[in-house]
């Protein structure tokens, strides 16, 4: 086990906050002193069944700490998930049924073991002693808060005064997540930046119950690949983790160089001392930022898909964006009936390349669509019947044939 200045130092890579770094530090020397591993919890509510590269940075930090020789307990929060965590939502959630949170939970399990060591992971479902508690017990963990106190967090706040409805449920939410840490007595927390409340939330509740309160290690939210939003698959700027090998290369080369570094600190396994000669490089101009690119999207694919897989999606980038070449897999639309004229923005829709008749146009007005291998630029131009390949932005493809 490393000395406890030299885990901290890792632990520190890509982290937003460490509450209380002090505290952590001799969390640490305590467990190297004593050769006992710390407990190091993370919660994930399965409210959807896919994992993208954004929920990979918290399990990314959690298998640091498996490496440091920790002991990770991954919370699957299939009781608050039928709550459904308030935070940023201006408007009441509609809470899940069971079957949605255990069939979403499922999926979880498989995915985050591509990342995480499952011989030193426990996987925990909250349910295991959130429905144990009896209404006088929930009444007494409700009592350890005020209303004044929920109302501290800011999407409480605006939504209180703003008259926009909050469900009392929503702020047992809060409570019930804390009350995860106190049932495990977890030394340590990761969670996002939006997650600050109900992580210190935690540590309060400890600290109620007469335990030593957690450190916290809060993460920042990755953003897409536009670089303005956080990942999300509802903003379509996500990279997904069973995303085919070859989307997923194309995606990762998309970023901007600067994202590029962001990603490289929070999800890359490469050690510090090559991250920072990797800045270095790229500020003096000895390292070119195409090919370092090339290295994260290998590197990212590689964990997720296999090297083979990786050369394989590395070869079609390079065929495709180097040598102007089509990839090698090409889906195929048939249209159900053959008419005289088609309009495309509706065709891109019925294919499923665009999720809209109205992004179609706004892509087609950027220049973004091309037909045959020709820009296409006017959305109320009917092409006549026929067979056509489409491509719309950089990566995308499908080709249409008549029915």
């Amino acid at each position: 086990m490393l000395q406890p200045k030299e885990q901290l130092e890792i632990i520190r890579r890509g982290v937003v906050e460490i509450l209380v770094e002090d505290e952590l530090l001799k969390k640490l020397e305590h467990s190297f002193n004593t050769n006992i591993p710390l407990k190091i919890k993370a919660g994930f509510d399965p409210t959807a069944p896919d994992i993208h590269l954004g929920h990979t940075v918290l399990l990314e930090k959690m298998r640091q700490f498996q490496d440091l020789g920790h002991e990770v307990i991954l919370i699957i929060g299939d009781l608050t998930g039928m709550i459904g965590d308030p935070t940023g939502r201006s408007e009441i959630r509609k809470p899940l049924t069971r079957d949605e949170v255990l069939k979403n939970a499922e999926t979880y399990k498989e995915q985050v073991f591509r990342i995480l060591n499952p011989e030193k992971t426990q996987i925990r479902f909250n349910s295991e002693w959130l429905e144990k508690m009896t209404p006088m017990e929930i009444i007494r963990l409700q009592a350890r808060q005020t209303v004044a106190r929920m109302l501290e967090r800011e999407d409480f706040k605006k939504r209180f005064e703003s008259h926009n409805a909050i469900g009392i449920h929503e702020f047992i939410y809060p409570l019930l997540q804390g009350y995860d840490s106190v049932v495990l007595k977890a030394d340590i927390e990761i969670g996002g930046t939006d997650q600050k409340f109900n992580l210190l939330m935690g540590r309060e509740l400890q600290q109620e119950y007469g335990q030593r309160p957690q450190a916290l290690v809060i993460m920042p939210l990755l953003e897409g690949t536009d670089g303005v939003k956080k990942m999300s698959k509802s903003l379509g700027n996500y990279i997904g983790i069973t995303e085919k090998p070859q989307d997923m290369f194309g995606k990762i080369m998309s970023v901007s160089d600067e994202l590029m570094l962001r990603y490289y600190e929070l999800l890359s396994h490469i050690s510090l001392e090559q991250l920072n000669e990797l800045k270095k490089g790229l500020k003096e101009n000895t390292v070119h930022p195409m090919e370092t690119k090339k290295s994260l999207a290998f590197e990212i694919v590689e964990r997720y898909h296999g090297r083979e897989a990786a050369l394989k999606a590395q070869e079609e980038f390079e065929h495709i964006f180097k040598d102007r070449g089509l990839p090698d897999e090409i889906p195929v639309f048939k249209l159900e009936a053959a008419e005289k004229e088609l309009w495309l923005p509706k065709i891109m829709k019925l294919s499923g390349i665009v999720k809209s008749t109205g992004e179609a146009i706004r892509l087609i007005k950027q220049g973004g669509v091309s037909v045959n291998n020709e820009k296409f630029e006017d959305p109320d131009k009917n092409l006549p019947a026929g067979e056509y390949l489409l491509k719309v932005g950089k990566r995308r493809f499908i080709k249409i044939i008549p029915g």
